[in-house]
């Protein structure tokens, strides 16, 4: 995991410690002094042997061994983000990690001569993964950045990418984003991005306006927007479940919101009538191998049809072996079994969408959904609505939900406002806005707003909006 933050009690990382009480930890010199000092913040830890792997000169060696471990034996715990509930330790055994691995290298072709890019943190289980195991398991090169230090000034990514023509890289749809907003022309003239492959984009909900404006942008610096890898995954399903081949191009669905809202992907040329907005969805590509994803009523637990939103469910030996220590959250999340034939078990992703012609479409999460009048809103479309409202508003960095106000679902809106305009927001315009932009796209009144200071919004570790804790 990541050190401790100075002078401010970790409550993510105090829970992890808690749950799994650790024998020892390792760090480097200047972390052990640093937290010798402020031992007192985690007292989970306080217990724990720490050593610095860099003074270990000298040390006797003699009696170390290899270990004894096969394909069910764990590897180590990857702990959820935590989006709509506490860390769950999830037990990631070698043999999913090895199957992983292999289903990657068959999706983007790692080769001799494949290099990679990569600032994604490595206690999120992409950076980890696919950042610093899949290149060992390739045997090919990775470099590395902090990702503070792409967050700062994002070309350096793309220079990075240019400067050791990388085949391979990944990142959230929000550094596509980033990189548009804040990468200028000058900046992007001295980039040369034609040696990319690959170029994931994963970890949160996948925008095809975002692909297209960046592709669009950096056409000039050699980017192809067959580069695009859309994936879908999650730490319990090791990491990928679903991708976008390195050979294959990004596939788009247009379908009408009102009817996804009531379960249903129609396309506007099978729809009976005009049904006001239309969305176009990205497809996060299909499974390989033994994987197996199939799209579930969540209440009676049977198949859906083609075109029919529910509960994406998974299974295969990517599947992790459960959750440490909760062993009810394991059966009820690892042990979903089709109504009727029985057939299971799968994993429960918590993620809803829907099957066609074979590509797989994440449209939100189970629990996040918005049901106001019994109609089903998805909070991400809804963010993205009132993002694209008003300038002053900070893309990626606001949450919708509903809360129950004298017995009726109402939507509320947390958004934070760019630092440029904190001075001078005038905070009815902007609350003006965002409420007609709501109810043009969506038909939707707001109940209330706040408007939020710049990097204020709750976020997981991975950079998920924390819609619950919100």
């Amino acid at each position: 995991n990541y050190p401790p933050k100075r002078n401010k009690p970790d409550r993510r990382l105090q829970s992890i410690a808690h749950d799994a009480d650790p024998a020892l930890v390792l760090c480097n010199a200047d972390t052990l002094g640093d937290i010798e000092k402020r031992v007192d913040d985690t007292p989970e830890l306080s217990r724990t042997h720490w050593i610095a792997t860099d003074q270990l000169e000298g040390e006797d060696r003699s009696n170390w061994h290899e270990p004894d471990v096969d394909a069910d034996s764990l590897a180590f715990l990857q702990y959820t983000s935590g989006s709509t509930s506490t860390p769950k330790g999830v037990m990631v055994a070698h043999g999913n990690l090895l199957q992983v691995l292999t289903e990657c290298d068959q999706s983007w072709r790692f080769a001799r001569g494949s290099r990679m890019v990569s600032w994604l943190p490595i206690f999120h289980d992409l950076g980890l993964i696919f950042g610093i195991l899949q290149p060992a398991y390739n045997g090919i090169p990775c470099y590395f950045m902090a990702s503070a230090a792409f967050l700062q000034q994002p070309v350096r990514w793309l220079r990075a990418i240019s400067k050791y023509e990388a085949s391979h890289t990944a990142a959230p749809n929000f550094a596509y984003d980033l990189c548009v907003e804040r990468v200028g022309e000058a900046q992007r003239a001295s980039l040369d991005l034609s040696h990319l492959v690959m170029s994931m984009n994963a970890a949160e909900p996948v925008r095809a306006s975002t692909m297209r404006r960046f592709a669009e942008a950096f056409a000039p610096a050699g980017f192809r927007s067959t580069a695009f890898c859309p994936a879908f995954g999650m730490a319990e399903s090791t990491l990928k479940a679903t991708a976008t081949c390195y050979d294959e191009d990004s596939v788009f669905t247009e379908v009408y919101a009102a009817d996804l809202g009531q379960h249903r992907a129609v396309t506007p040329d099978h729809a009976e009538r005009n049904t006001g907005q239309r969305l176009t969805l990205v497809s996060s590509g299909h499974a390989l191998g033994s994987t197996r994803v199939a799209i579930v009523d969540p209440e009676t637990r049977k198949p859906c049809p083609d075109n029919r939103v529910g509960e994406i469910w998974l299974s295969g030996p990517i599947i992790a072996k459960g959750y440490w220590n909760r062993d009810e959250e394991t059966a009820e999340t690892f042990g979903g079994h089709l109504a009727g034939s029985g057939e299971g078990p799968f994993l429960r992703t918590g993620d809803l969408g829907f099957l066609r012609d074979g590509e797989c479409y994440v449209t939100g999460r189970l629990k996040d959904v918005i049901i106001i009048r019994g109609i089903n809103h998805y909070p991400q479309d809804i963010e993205l609505t009132v993002q694209q409202s008003h300038p002053a508003l900070r893309p990626d960095c606001g949450a919708a939900f509903s809360i129950d106000v004298g017995g009726e679902e109402r939507l509320v809106v947390l958004q934070e406002v760019r630092r440029t305009f904190l001075t001078d927001v005038d905070g009815d315009e902007v609350s003006a806005a965002i409420r007609r932009a709501v109810l043009d796209g969506h038909e939707l009144q707001v109940h209330a707003i706040t408007l939020l200071r710049t990097a204020s919004i709750l976020k997981t570790s991975s950079g998920k909006i924390q819609r619950r804790s919100c």
